[in-house]
């Protein structure tokens, strides 16, 4: 199957309510621009380098999300025109992005990580650290951020029950985040392998790639 047919293949399934971020991290331009003329305007990248080269050279109406681990030093160099910043997992990291976007004149959304996989190498807040930090003194006074939403990876697993557990816990958190800051809406959770159990337990945003864009080149 082409991207093409892949990718509509995939819309074609999801509920209406859940927006597809086309993973297109490692991957070039053609592929980008082949979905692109499918149809897709949201794009997903995990290095902030890779990604703003792809900006620079690919239309304007395109949404960059910044899916990777985010390195403070970095965020000047996608504050310009970054749409949504998926992983946000320390308040030092949220003041830089108030930072930068302050210098650009934006407001930069972003969505909070939560830790919900039983893996260490994952990153994110606990539930206790979230709450403590959105009514906090320090988060209520950056105003150039948005935070829209929360995200969260589950552990990488077969157990498609731990997975559905890890879902849960994390719609759960998202429903006592919305308490505090009414205006989130976006819960992105599930990947290639799990999304369809992400969508059951409530996700409103899906990162797909190798199912769009064939199996991943590693670099």
């Amino acid at each position: 199957m082409s991207i093409k047919e892949r990718l509509n293949s995939i819309k074609q399934k999801l509920p209406e309510q859940v927006q597809l971020v086309a993973v297109s991290k490692t991957k070039p331009i053609e592929d980008i621009k082949t979905a692109y003329e499918t149809g897709q305007r949201i794009f997903g990248e995990n290095k902030i380098q890779e990604m703003t080269q792809k900006w620079e050279v690919l239309p304007k109406d395109i949404e960059w999300h910044m899916i990777g681990h985010v390195q403070r030093n970095k965020v000047k160099y996608m504050a310009p025109y970054v749409t949504l910043i998926h992983g946000i997992d320390s308040l030092r990291l949220l003041k830089e992005v108030n930072k930068q976007a302050l210098k650009n004149n934006r407001v930069i959304k972003c969505l909070l990580q939560i830790h919900i996989a039983e893996e260490a190498s994952k990153f994110g807040f606990s539930t206790e650290e979230v709450l403590e930090l959105i009514t906090g003194e320090e988060f209520t006074a950056l105003q150039n951020i948005k935070i829209v939403g929360l995200m969260g990876m589950a552990t990488f697993t077969e157990n498609n029950d731990q997975v559905r557990r890890e879902f849960q816990q994390l719609k759960s958190v998202f429903e006592k985040v919305k308490q505090e800051i009414p205006h989130v809406e976006i819960l992105s959770m599930g990947m290639s392998g799990d999304y369809h159990i992400a969508i059951d337990e409530g996700s409103t945003m899906v990162r797909i790639g190798s199912s769009i864009f064939g199996s991943r080149n590693s670099h």
